[in-house]
């Protein structure tokens, strides 16, 4: 199967333009049924903390990718914002080919330098998700920006049979180095998949240099963009994870109970 990487320069806080964009460079990419289409962190919006003005109150966006996922009979993976309990939510949502809502997590580290935790308390639930059935069958791990830089979050993803991680981003120009190298450190720790879709361009506080980025279990970059709005679509295979687990089983040494708490 292959997973398709939109990496878009996102219009600030224009849903329809942004949809509109998302559906060339779906087109583009041409997905079969049963893919994985991937979206950047709040891809409909940019990171805009403006939750009244933004937030898919009225499902706008929910529904989009409802609609996306089932027109093509894909997988998709795009975050939104909400209105929650708490404050605001940053939420990756997941739609399955029937679209329908397969899974919903809710970014767990907001970017507190920038104070994001001031209008989105983090989440608390690390979530998996099935992509597709049988012998062809894959686990996903969500993931959301900075929680990146988190290793536990990954770990605890391994521990429920994540075989691909997906991470849609707005991650900065100046620590774009920083991106790639810890996805790539995701994927060799985990012996898995990581899959980071970041977007391009610039909103009124930043500039994006996108960098999306495909890694292999190995480690191995399979597929990797610059700066521009394009797609990247590679395939993913359950066999390639399967079998250098079990050539390098390193997964299994880890020694999670013996870590303290705090």
């Amino acid at each position: 199967m292959r997973a398709h990487l939109i990496q878009l320069d996102i219009a600030w806080e224009d849903k329809q333009t942004n949809y509109d964009r998302v559906e060339r460079l779906v087109a583009r990419a041409g997905p079969m049924p049963g893919d994985l289409i991937l979206l950047p962190e709040m891809f409909d919006t940019g990171f805009s903390f403006n939750v009244e003005r933004t937030g898919d109150g009225d499902l706008a966006t929910l529904n989009y990718l409802k609609q996306l996922a089932a027109d093509l009979e894909v997988y998709v993976q795009g975050s939104r914002t909400v209105q929650g309990p708490g404050g605001g939510e940053n939420r990756a949502t997941v739609i399955g080919p029937d679209g329908e809502v397969l899974a919903e997590y809710t970014k767990i580290h907001p970017f507190s330098l920038g104070k994001e935790h001031e209008r989105f308390p983090g989440g608390s639930e690390i979530v998996t998700f099935p992509l597709r059935s049988g012998e062809d069958s894959m686990t996903v791990c969500p993931a959301v920006c900075y929680d990146l830089r988190f290793p536990e979050l990954f770990r605890v993803g391994l521990q429920r049979g994540a075989d691909v991680f997906a991470i849609g981003a707005n991650w900065p120009q100046a620590r774009a180095m920083h991106w790639r190298s810890l996805l790539i450190a995701r994927a060799i720790e985990n012996q898995a998949y990581v899959l980071g879709v970041n977007r391009t361009g610039s909103d009124p506080n930043l500039s994006y240099a996108g960098g999306s980025i495909a890694v292999s279990p190995r480690g191995e970059v399979v597929g990797e963009l610059g700066s521009e709005e394009t797609a990247l679509s590679v395939e993913i295979d359950p066999r390639e994870v399967r079998s250098w687990r079990e050539k390098f089983p390193a997964w299994k040494d880890a020694r999670i109970g013996f870590m303290p708490r705090r």
